[in-house]
């Protein structure tokens, strides 16, 4: 579990294909400090576990799923990546709860220039649209960010100097690619109203078959 406040930007010193998988090695001092063989470090939002490490660099299994899902499948020697270790009980949660289980990747739209901040607008694909709300919190790059404003297709988020300089975001441009996270909170509430809005899981299968019955939805 982490919170999405990224601790060190790390660069990636070697990528091992294996198959369908990998195995990356990350330069990333603050990340290894305190670590062990099988935590957890977020990766640009991608929950990883450590199987090998040094004083300033560790190395992770990349299975198949974790490089579809994400921009790793793109990351070469020399790619900067977002880190952060798992959060511990009593640490102060200044992002909000991140997984590190990806959703899927999106692409940005525009970069908006301000006076002292910069606005990204990402795309947005029709799985993913509705658990996306403004003022709702999602995950880019495994950054901890508020949704400023969102469309049909499309959202954005308003990126304060700090942000632009301590996480990979500041180098975005038209056309990048980064890995979304959505509110834990927004999946579990699709899922519950997937299933039938409060329906038992053997009541929410008896709607679906008279669905497939008859044609109605059974509810």
């Amino acid at each position: 579990m982490f919170t999405g406040i990224i601790e060190e930007l790390g660069t990636v010193t070697d990528w091992s294909p294996s198959g369908d998988a990998a195995r990356i090695t990350v330069r990333g001092p603050i990340a290894v400090d305190g670590a062990a063989h099988g935590d957890s470090i977020s990766v640009s939002g991608v929950c990883l576990t450590v199987v090998d490490q040094g004083a300033d660099w560790f190395t992770t299994d990349v299975m198949a799923e974790s490089i579809a899902m994400s921009t790793l499948k793109s990351v070469a020697v020399g790619t900067p990546v977002n880190l952060e270790r798992a959060a511990q009980v009593g640490d102060r949660i200044g992002g909000h709860i991140v997984q590190g289980h990806i959703d899927g990747t999106s692409d940005v739209l525009s970069v908006t220039e301000g006076s002292a901040w910069r606005v990204l607008r990402f795309s947005l694909t029709p799985e993913l649209a509705p658990l996306v709300t403004r003022k709702g919190s999602i995950a880019v790059d495994g950054v901890s960010l508020t949704v400023s404003a969102v469309g049909l297709d499309w959202f954005e988020v308003s990126l304060i100097p700090e942000t632009l300089s301590a996480t990979t975001l500041g180098a975005k441009a038209v056309g990048d690619q980064v890995n979304i996270e959505t509110d834990i909170l927004a999946r579990q509430v699709a899922r519950f109203l997937e299933l039938g809005g409060g329906d038992r899981p053997e009541q929410a299968q008896q709607h679906d078959l008279g669905s497939s019955i008859d044609g109605r939805s059974g509810i």
